[in-house]
């Protein structure tokens, strides 16, 4: 959205833009209308902006949006899928937000190098949460910080990585960060929900939390109350995650007591 020529931007694109370390050029893929890479320009967060998307329809709404606020200089508008486009060191930020977690790993798998050459990564994976994060550690890249809001009726996380292999990228099959021994038992959970944000006690994923565990104990009731043989297996998924969940709440219960170590 833009007011009297600034733009101003959603409480998501707003968590993704203050991630965004100040000085570093940014590539913006699936840029929608490009409203995130004219703030980050008329903020002077980022002095040169690759807004990109793989549809003809946005990327014309991004150009005209550029041209409006006179930032054509600044920003270049580029058809591309995920980094194709762009090349090697044209960038040091990559903004990689609005899709799915399966499709943006897609995105940095066809690119390797291009991903593992980026100082910083800041992603915001919409679904699939526990495979992407799991994906990262996999791949050698560390998540620096996390950061999670509420909008509209959902809930929005957002993280910042970098390639801890010094520019390996996401190879298959190597560069995966050690795991701490202590840290084994809770790896699904930290994947699923955010191993910084439960740490931290964010109250927004504390919100999330609530929300899903409501969520999942209605559905229980309902299985239960019609069980029959073929939900069975569904009841003992919902008996699981509901068993995710109040763990992860641990975590909320032990920095409400003063306990700064695991629940």
């Amino acid at each position: 959205m833009k007011k009297d020529g600034q733009v101003v931007l959603s409480k998501r694109l707003q968590m993704l833009a203050e991630m965004v370390t100040p000085g570093n050029s940014v590539a913006d893929v699936g840029c929608d209308h490009a409203f995130l890479s004219i703030y980050l320009v008329q903020k002077g967060i980022s002095p040169h902006v690759l807004a990109m998307d793989v549809r003809e329809g946005p990327l014309a709404a991004a150009r005209e949006h550029v041209k409006d606020c006179g930032l054509d200089t600044y920003i270049g508008v580029r058809l591309s899928d995920g980094m194709e486009e762009m090349e090697s060191g044209e960038a040091e930020t990559l903004i990689c937000a609005g899709m799915g977690g399966r499709l943006m790993e897609r995105i940095l798998r066809a690119q390797p190098e291009k991903a593992g050459g980026m100082k910083e990564l800041i992603l915001q994976p919409q679904s699939e949460l526990r495979e992407f994060r799991a994906f990262l550690r996999r791949t050698g890249f560390r998540i620096l910080a996390e950061n999670a809001v509420y909008e509209d009726g959902k809930y929005y996380f957002a993280m910042k990585a970098a390639c801890a292999g010094g520019g390996a990228g996401p190879a298959a099959g190597g560069g995966a960060l050690p795991v701490n021994p202590a840290d084994l038992p809770w790896q699904d959970i930290f994947d699923e929900y955010g191993e910084l944000l439960l740490k931290t006690g964010h109250p927004v994923v504390r919100q999330y939390l609530l929300y899903k565990r409501e969520t999942a104990e209605g559905i229980l009731e309902r299985l239960e109350a019609g069980q029959s043989p073929r939900s069975m297996e569904r009841i003992a998924e919902i008996r699981q995650e509901l068993a995710e969940i109040d763990r992860a709440l641990g975590w909320f219960r032990g920095l409400q007591d003063g306990m700064f170590g695991r629940p």
